[in-house]
């Protein structure tokens, strides 16, 4: 019979004569921080993306409705495809790093 008891830690897999053998990686600090910055730009990208016109909405309309250049919807939107792409890439560079990052032990 196999028990899996979970710490904070570490994933432990004990046996039925009770040694336990570690299978997922322990507490790396690297880890935890890319995990936050993988949440963090997630929701970045999902509100900016949500933020962007498409067809008479968005923030342009939302802004008044104005469609002249003077207004700096213009500036407003050519900034929120920056802000949106450099998420995009913060997003892809952490899933790498992640993926790299995540050694099990064994």
């Amino acid at each position: 019979m196999i028990v899996f008891a979970a710490t904070s830690a570490t994933l432990a897999t004990t046996t039925a004569g009770g040694a336990a053998t570690s299978s997922v990686a322990a507490a790396n600090p690297l880890v935890y921080i890319l995990m936050v910055l993988q949440v963090v730009t997630s929701v970045g990208l999902v509100v900016f993306v949500l933020l962007h016109s498409g067809k008479g909405t968005g923030l342009s309309s939302m802004l008044g409705g104005v469609s002249s250049a003077a207004s700096g919807t213009a500036v407003i939107e050519k900034n929120l495809d920056r802000i949106t792409v450099g998420l995009a890439i913060a997003w892809a560079v952490s899933s790498l790093l992640l993926m790299v990052a995540w050694r099990p032990l064994g």
